[in-house]
């Protein structure tokens, strides 16, 4: 009997001004907790994965994918929560770590309002984007000021909690505002530099452009600059203002490719061979199914150094690169064609050396 009392003298011991007894109290309730954490992922959150994928909508499997991973967190919370009410610390400490776990629980509740944004931007780009190009470029930017809200509001009642005047901070930074506005002239620069982008729409996401000297393909629009991948695999970021005061091509815009060159005949070519062979080109174009009749322009337009020249401008019907290949390379095979039905030769470059006999007379 005086063994078991001599035991419980043991939790009467204090460590650090904590009773001990509480302290194991303490690691017994947080140790419980986390068996209910594993509970309650398993009982719970598992039974309702499990519901959810009997229903056709989607929408409860995202519910649940995101209150997961915060509502665990806060079954672990609680559990120091209440360990902490036990030991009975004093007064200020016991203040500060609650102003800490008031903090954690904030955060819990921002970080699902976090994680619902992202769903709802899914759920508005599969829902409107396809409709409208517009709202394609303009939903990325409004999910990303809307994150931004969320964490500035997060941040603004945490400060409040821990006793600090916003105004007052806000206050101390209009002190330093020229200093600040200094600073962040090129962010706000950029910032609306975004928003032009998404209202004139010069571009959108997956565009070839080229731009402040960067040529490639659009793979994002941000606050402050815009993702280019170059055709060496390179990413490049350019600054939004750049974008909006530089003159930007749009390749992917146009719904033709220009075909502009010309071909030489040697000069043994008679005039009833050069006048048939740009007919028969001019013809071939025409009848061509890829190409466009307008701005189509067939001439025998030079005489070169070692050619006759055949100048030739047109477009195709399509803006897509390997198509565009395919078909100037038929066309080139079809003028081969029509250069060997009349028989004219390819000029290359060439010279021609012409000797004078200039030996004098002799007299006989």
């Amino acid at each position: 009997m005086e063994s078991n009392y001599d035991i419980l003298k043991i939790f009467e011991i204090s460590f650090l001004n904590i009773n001990v007894g509480r302290l194991v109290l303490f690691f017994i309730i947080v140790l419980l907790f986390q068996v209910l954490r594993r509970l309650f992922v398993k009982l719970i959150i598992n039974t309702f994965v499990h519901l959810a994928k009997k229903t056709k909508t989607t929408l409860d499997d995202n519910l649940i994918d995101i209150v997961d991973k915060p509502l665990r967190t806060i079954v672990t919370l609680v559990g120091f929560s209440i360990g902490f009410n036990i030991l009975q610390l004093p007064a200020n400490i016991n203040h500060f770590i609650l102003l800490i776990m008031k903090t954690l629980f904030i955060f819990c509740f921002f970080w699902i309002l976090y994680r619902a944004e992202d769903i709802i931007n899914r759920y508005l780009i599969k829902r409107f984007a396809n409709n409208s190009e517009m709202l394609r470029g303009i939903l990325p930017l409004l999910s990303k000021t809307t994150k931004a809200a969320i964490i500035i509001i997060c941040f603004t009642i945490v400060i409040q909690l821990w006793g600090y005047d916003i105004g007052a901070i806000i206050t101390g930074l209009g002190i330093g505002g020229l200093a600040v506005a200094l600073a962040a002239k090129d962010t706000l620069a950029n910032f609306f530099g975004s928003l032009t982008i998404m209202v004139d729409r010069p571009f959108k996401i997956g565009d070839w452009i080229i731009c402040s000297g960067v040529e490639g393909t659009v793979e994002d629009i941000g606050f402050r600059t815009t993702k280019i991948r170059t055709f060496a695999k390179a990413l490049v970021s350019v600054p939004n203002y750049k974008i909006t005061t530089d003159s930007t091509v749009n390749w992917s815009m146009r719904d033709r490719r220009r075909i502009k060159y010309s071909i030489g005949a040697t000069y043994d070519t008679t005039r009833e061979q050069m006048i048939q062979a740009v007919d028969a080109i001019r013809k071939m174009l025409l009848d061509h199914e890829m190409i466009h009749e307008t701005g189509l322009m067939v001439f025998f337009d030079s005489f070169g150094e070692s050619s006759l020249n055949i100048f030739i401008y047109c477009f195709t019907k399509t803006a897509v690169w390997s198509e565009y290949l395919e078909i100037r390379q038929d066309i080139n095979l079809k003028i081969m064609e029509i250069f060997e039905k009349l028989n004219i030769n390819f000029a290359f470059p060439s010279m021609s050396i012409y000797l004078e006999n200039n030996d004098p007379i002799l007299p006989e």
